[in-house]
């Protein structure tokens, strides 16, 4: 059996699951709910590559080897640019981004389908018998997708980026093609024209490859309107900081947390009134939050004796640790000695740890997928009150009540659903409109603050007041609680946002 064909099956398969991994993972940075995203997305993948198997009935014998070079040309240039291109088009356009998502994936799905077909009947030609041709052509595709699956999430998306790394696959596939053009070009009467077409995709490829960054960036720059001043993508979301005059913004997978104009409104209601309900907390709990803010709030407080701070991104606290123009926004709290940076991931740290807090700060992004819904459900939150001391008190980030009112009020029930009381309430915040928080404790008792024992900018005796009164239109919704099972938070949060979203 020729070890050129092997290592071309071996390749195929990895760079044919690369593109899917790409697409779906592009497609939950840009688009949300990651599980709908990967599922649609591997289903109608799949499915194309049923149709491109099909397809290879109607190629002769005689055209096998020159069609799966031609294929591996194609693939490596629709392929490659499959990513970069999503980038520019949803970077200046939203609208099409979908259809065109759906419509590559097909695309790359159809030509992915033909390539093993064609290689089985190759090897079946030169009389190699068929059980040999299945067990290693298989092998060889199945070692090439799990070669893939590793190195996808731990070196390629963190260090190349999304659209660098279907570049790097496209050349691979470009690369397999003119080698085993190369080999068997004695075979090949076209074998020149293969060659030219085989070396021009591969300088394209090699171009884009150098320039992708710089492309991004500019889609990028005309998608957030301000300007880019740093863009990462870490294996668990993109983070994009623009900076216009004052304004400092951070988006993560495109949607914002946090202006600088404003931010003090969010973090000052987040933390402040949680703080003033026992004057004597000292250990202090904050989930999420890697961008220092909430902590800078905490560390106003003299009698603060520890802050762990569990973020599962070590991107995002990195960079709010370094940057001189961030650490200035949240007055160098990462670097500040009272306080402990863990990245992990919040629930698997909760489940193997025994410490207790005073004060349980949870600050994740909103639930718009499975993988963040399970971090408001009623496991995650009973495991939250664990760590409570017996007077200890909890505060979550719960969304809008006003645009999502479903959402807002699903995670006060699951609060409840989870043995605690709640003292829910809302501030009004420029850049996101009216926004909720919930407070709680096993006992019941809370305090709405008549004065702060720290300095504020926004928060003063009447504005507190206010936080906790809620008019007749964002009044309790009968909503059921968020569970693993079900996440019913998730739906409700999707279905409120689209309610409202043009």
């Amino acid at each position: 059996m020729n070890p050129a064909l092997i290592v071309s099956v071996f390749v195929v398969a990895s760079c044919g699951l690369a593109y899917e991994l790409i697409m779906a993972a592009l497609a939950s940075y840009l688009l949300g709910d990651s599980i709908l995203q990967f599922s649609s997305i591997i289903g109608v993948y799949m499915f194309a590559m049923g149709i491109g198997a099909h397809l290879t009935r109607y190629i002769s014998d005689r055209d096998a080897l020159s069609r799966f070079i031609d294929i591996e040309i194609l693939v490596g240039i629709v392929g490659g640019v499959s990513a970069l291109l999503l980038f520019v088009l949803f970077g200046f356009s939203a609208a099409p981004f979908r259809s065109v998502l759906y419509g590559l994936v097909l695309i790359i799905g159809i030509i992915t389908g033909m390539e093993l077909p064609l290689v089985m009947r190759v090897l079946n030609l030169r009389e190699v018998e068929f059980k040999e041709v299945v067990s290693r052509v298989l092998t060889f595709d199945y070692l090439g997708a799990l070669a893939v699956s590793l190195l996808f999430p731990l070196i390629l998306a963190p260090k190349l980026g999304m659209a660098r790394s279907a570049l790097l696959f496209g050349i691979l596939n470009t690369a397999v093609a003119l080698l085993t053009a190369r080999l068997f070009k004695q075979e090949l009467p076209r074998y020149q024209r293969l060659r030219m077409r085989g070396n021009i995709v591969l300088l394209v490829l090699l171009l884009f490859f150098c320039y992708a960054n710089h492309i991004t960036n500019k889609a990028e720059q005309h998608y957030f309107g301000d300007p880019v001043v740093f863009s990462t993508a870490s294996p668990y979301q993109r983070l994009v900081i623009t900076k216009w005059h004052n304004d400092t913004r951070l988006f993560l997978n495109g949607n914002l947390q946090f202006s600088s104009v404003d931010e003090a409104r969010y973090h000052e209601a987040l933390v402040l009134p949680v703080m003033e309900q026992n004057p004597q907390a000292s250990r202090i709990l904050i989930l999420g939050g890697g961008d220092g803010l909430a902590a800078r709030e905490v560390l106003k407080y003299p009698q603060v004796s520890q802050i762990t701070l569990v973020d599962m991104d070590a991107s995002m606290t990195r960079v709010f640790r370094t940057s001189a123009a961030l650490r200035e926004l949240n007055q160098n709290s990462l670097n500040h000695p009272k306080l402990r940076i863990i990245n992990a991931d919040a629930a698997q740290w909760l489940q193997h740890n025994q410490e207790k807090f005073d004060v349980v700060i949870i600050d994740f992004p909103d639930p718009s997928n499975f993988s963040l819904g399970k971090l408001y459900s009623v496991p995650m939150y009973r495991m939250v009150a664990r760590h409570l001391n017996p007077h200890g008190n909890l505060v979550v980030q719960s969304t809008s009540p006003y645009f999502a009112p479903n959402a807002f009020w699903c995670i006060v029930n699951t609060l409840e659903a989870a043995g605690l009381k709640t003292l829910p309430f809302h501030v009004y915040v420029p850049s996101f409109g009216e926004w909720g928080y919930v407070m709680a404790n096993q006992t019941g008792e809370f305090l709405i603050p008549d004065h702060y024992r720290v300095p504020t900018r926004y928060l003063d005796a009447e504005t507190t007041r206010e936080m906790f009164v809620f008019p007749k239109d964002m009044q309790r919704r009968a909503v059921e609680p968020n569970h693993l099972n079900t996440q019913k938070l998730v739906e409700y949060f999707e279905a409120d946002w689209r309610a409202v979203m043009r």
